[in-house]
Parts: structure tokens; C-alpha cells; sequence
């Protein structure tokens, strides 16, 4: 099976243009070089991570059908970007919307920044008619229901390519969630309500195969990791680490280092054989491991993987969304859980953090490489990197199962600097100040029965995930600065039955 991707490079955007036959060749023709022009300017531009290919102007309802088909078949293609050049009559796009399945953006521009006053004539005109083209186009979305992103302006505004931007990075983080394949290495935490879930509504909803093998598969692979490829990781390790000298060679409890690189080996291989993109781990479940994995978990939600902890899949699905919509931007994505409260009146924090596994993608300092007692789970003392989370702006996201739907949360946070040093809690951590402020965010987070494993995304914010939640047509409640309670539980309220109405009888 091929490596984990951790680029956009092979993905595309295909441009179309809508016409129509009524106003001949010269203004077709122009028709195709303008829109050629645009689409070189997308392709062009350092906002857009992915290629921009133009695609032949569409002027009849078979052509359009058939792009749509084509765009479907096609793996590369993540979705579309659609102008309106003249007017193109949508009853010619009924066919190719209908058939459509992949994300949509519908682009209202033109061609020209300011128009030229002295010289308009019908000729211009006729050429220049996105102003109600795209209107014709707009309602024939709306009528039929067509889930889709509108940005409007000229393509040599920064606002616009940057918008454009985040939706092409959503787009690829639905295109990698409905190619995913997820590992659960044994089951979720006992007794705990939020881990739990449908994993064939997921498939569903999101395309993501969620399926279960048992720890002990992994423990093999553990164990059977070559003495060489545990000796290239030591030495990995040792180069970019601050490695504590008790697990340095001589050191006396080496031998944890290397089992603890004995698990990344094995959990790469059997992750790599399988072709899954993200997994799960429960410390009430690891079988023959000796250690509880954290360093090979850090390390590997770092190259892209998702992850959860406890058996949360739904959140080891978002990391690796996460990862992927924020590929080639500085910051990373890592699990999160809202951990412990400093409550000083009008600088209250949340502390964030997990047993072992958070990952160093949100730091640029560089991690130390320690070893201490994890208190749970009756294994052996196990290896992780310790470290805080860069300052910054954040956001973190859960995914919870409501019964009908999943729902996505998103809180906008600033992450700190901590208060004071933490040289008593050796695990990567997060400190941040939630917006709008400390008792809105959590009393709304509690209203929308939000989880307590979230994904914490340093690379994008909260535009991706709106874009994201649009295509893949989820619930996503936001908190951010302009939240206030009382609207917040009307929206909950509302959208309960919203998405019920959605769903049909």
C-alpha cells in the first residue's frame, strides 16, 4: 500500500465557465480566453494549494452533465468552481447539479476591475454578463438545494483567492475523509458515552471506514520491528530531541526508548499495510504492548496521521481532517482534551492535555524526550515528548453523535503562554484563553453536548471548518467572539429541528 499523503500537489479544481450558443463565435471565443485568464490567475496564486484546470466554456445541458459525470469519476478532482461568463440559462444546469457529487464553489466575478465608461457598447455587453448570469445561476442552486460556497469579487483581490483557498483546503479534507480508512486497536473506554457512536452513519455521512482489530495484530507487528529500523529511530531521535539521559544509550533505562521505537516501527508498518490514515488506541486494551504507545503516537500525528484516544475514532477523524486542510501551513493539528480549569476572575484558563499523546505539531521549540510513571493501565513506564503548545490563534473541534446526525463544535481560542513552569506534568500541553470569554464558551460547549476529546488545529481556523461542515452537510455550532448564551441555545433549539426537517420523513 502507498504512504500516508501529506500533500495537495496531486489534487485539482476544475474551472468551469457557463455560456451559451445565442451570441456567436467572436463572443465565445472571448468567452474562453477571459476565463482562461481567470483560471491561470487561481492556478497562479499562493492562496490556492491545489492546481486550478480550466476546463472547455459549457453551453448546453448535456455538456454540463457530462463534466459533472467526468469530475465524479475522477479521484483527483476535488471539486469545482463554476462562473457564469454571459448568461447561461440553468435550466441547462438542472442535469449536471443534479448528478453532482462532488464540493461546489460558485465564483461571481468578471473579467474586467473597472469598467471602461467611454467604450461600453452592446458588444461589451453581451460578453460581459456575469452580473445576472450568475444570478440565474444562483437561484438554480437554491432551488435545487445545491450545498455550495459564493465568493464574490475580482480574482486580483487577496480577499477573494484567500477565500478560495480555504475552501479548496475543505475540499481536500473531504476528499481524504471519504478515502479514509480507520484503525481501532481494540475498543473504546469503558463506560464513557462520548466515544461511542454509529460507525456505519459515519461511513455514510463522512466515507470514512471505521473498523476494529485487536491490539495483540499491533503487538506482533511491534515485536517483530528490526533491530536496525529501532537503531535509525534512536539515533532520529537523539538528533532532534532533548533526550533525557537515562533513555540515551548507556543510559539506564534505554531499553524503554527502544521499545518505545519499536511500537512507531510497528505501528507504521501495520498503518502502511492496512493503507489506514488515522487509528485508535485504549489503555484498558493493550494486549501484549509493554508500553501504552505515546512518543510513536506524537510522532505520528505529526507526519498526518489521526488519532484518538480511549477508541474516540470520531476525533481521530477530525485530526486527520485537520491535518490534511492544513497541509503546508506553519502549526499543526494534535487530539486535545480540555483538562483542568485556572479560575483567577477575568484571566480564567484552560489547561489542555491528554495521558501521553499530544502532538509536537504545535510547537516550534524543541520537545524533550522523557520517561515517568502513567499511573493507568498496568504497563510499563512509557516514553513522550513533553513540550507547550506555541501561542497563538486556535481553534478546537468535536464531533458528537446526536442519534439522528453528528454535530461538529468549534471554539475559536487564544493559546499562552502557561502562567508559571509545569515541571511536575511531563506531556504535551496547551494552555488557552477560549473566546468569547471563559464562562460563555464553556456554559455554550455544555448547551451543545459537545465532547471532551476535541482535534486542536494551529494551522487553520475556523473558515476551514465552516467550509468543511458546508460540504459535507453537518451541524456545526461556533463559539467564537461574537457568541453570547442565550442566542447560542436558540440555535441549538433551532437546528435540532432544522436537521431533523432536512433529513425527510
Amino acid at each position: 500500500m502507498p504512504k500516508l499523503s501529506n500533500t495537495l500537489d496531486h489534487y485539482e479544481v476544475w474551472f468551469l465557465t457557463g455560456s451559451q450558443n445565442l451570441y456567436g463565435e467572436e463572443t465565445l471565443r472571448q468567452v474562453a480566453e477571459q476565463s482562461q485568464e481567470i483560471a491561470r490567475a487561481l492556478d497562479a496564486s499562493g492562496d490556492i494549494p491545489v492546481k486550478i484546470v480550466w476546463r472547455p466554456v459549457l453551453k448546453d445541458s448535456e455538456s454540463i452533465r457530462r463534466a459533472a459525470l467526468e469530475a465524479n469519476a475522477s479521484d483527483n478532482v476535488i471539486g469545482l468552481i463554476a462562473w457564469m461568463h454571459t448568461f447561461s440559462p440553468a435550466k441547462m444546469w438542472i442535469a449536471g447539479l443534479d448528478a453532482l457529487t462532488k464540493p461546489l464553489l460558485h465564483l461571481h466575478t468578471q473579467a474586467n476591475v473597472e469598467l471602461p465608461w467611454a467604450d461600453i457598447d452592446f458588444d461589451f455587453m453581451n460578453l460581459n454578463q456575469a452580473a445576472h448570469g450568475d444570478r440565474e445561476f444562483g437561484y438554480i442552486q437554491t432551488r435545487l438545494g445545491v450545498s455550495r460556497k459564493t465568493v464574490v469579487g475580482h480574482v486580483s483581490n487577496p480577499a477573494v483567492t484567500s477565500s478560495i483557498g480555504t475552501w479548496t483546503r475543505a475540499a481536500a479534507g473531504w476528499a481524504a475523509s471519504r478515502s479514509m480508512k480507520l484503525a481501532r486497536f481494540g475498543d473504546n473506554m469503558r463506560y464513557v458515552a462520548v466515544t461511542e457512536g454509529d460507525k456505519t452513519e459515519a461511513e455514510l455521512r463522512f466515507g470514512v471506514q471505521v473498523n476494529t482489530w485487536g491490539v495483540n495484530e499491533l503487538a506482533e507487528a511491534v515485536h517483530a520491528a528490526s533491530a536496525g529500523n529501532i537503531d535509525a529511530l534512536v539515533v532520529e531521535y537523539e538528533d532532534i530531541y532533548d533526550v533525557a539521559p537515562e533513555l540515551r544509550k548507556g543510559g539506564e533505562r534505554h531499553e524503554s526508548l527502544r521499545y518505545g521505537a519499536a511500537i512507531e516501527v510497528g505501528l507504521r508498518s501495520f498503518l502502511e499495510e492496512g493503507g489506514f490514515g488515522a487509528f485508535t488506541t485504549s489503555f484498558e486494551d493493550l494486549g501484549a504492548l509493554r508500553q501504552l504507545p505515546g512518543l510513536a503516537v506524537q510522532r505520528l500525528m505529526a507526519q498526518g496521521y489521526g488519532f484518538g484516544a480511549e477508541g474516540d475514532w470520531k476525533t481521530a477523524i477530525l485530526v486527520r481532517i485537520a491535518n490534511v486542510m492544513g497541509t503546508g501551513l506553519p502549526g499543526g493539528a494534535s487530539l486535545m482534551e480540555d483538562y483542568t480549569y485556572d479560575l483567577v476572575p477575568g484571566n480564567e484558563l484552560i489547561l489542555g492535555a491528554h495521558m501521553l499523546e499530544v502532538s509536537p505539531s504545535l510547537t516550534t521549540a524543541r520537545p524533550s524526550l522523557e520517561i515517568h510513571p502513567l499511573g493507568i493501565g498496568g504497563k510499563e513506564d512509557p516514553v513522550r515528548l513533553v513540550f507547550n503548545a506555541d501561542p497563538g490563534p486556535a481553534v478546537v473541534v468535536a464531533m458528537s453523535d446526536m442519534r439522528d446526525r453528528f454535530r461538529l463544535v468549534a471554539n475559536v481560542v487564544d493559546v499562552v503562554e502557561p502562567t508559571a513552569a509545569l515541571p511536575k506534568l511531563p506531556v504535551g500541553r496547551a494552555v488557552w484563553r477560549p473566546q468569547p470569554d471563559f464562562a460563555t464558551s464553556a456554559a455554550a460547549w455544555l448547551t451543545a453536548g459537545a465532547a471532551h476529546h476535541t482535534v486542536m488545529s494551529t494551522a487553520v481556523g475556523i473558515d476551514v471548518f465552516q467550509d468543511f461542515a458546508e460540504i459535507a452537510r453537518t451541524e456545526l455550532l461556533v463559539i467564537d467572539k461574537t457568541t453570547t448564551q442565550r442566542e447560542f441555545a436558540r440555535e441549538v433549539r433551532w437546528n435540532q429541528a432544522y436537521y431533523r426537517l432536512a433529513q425527510g420523513l
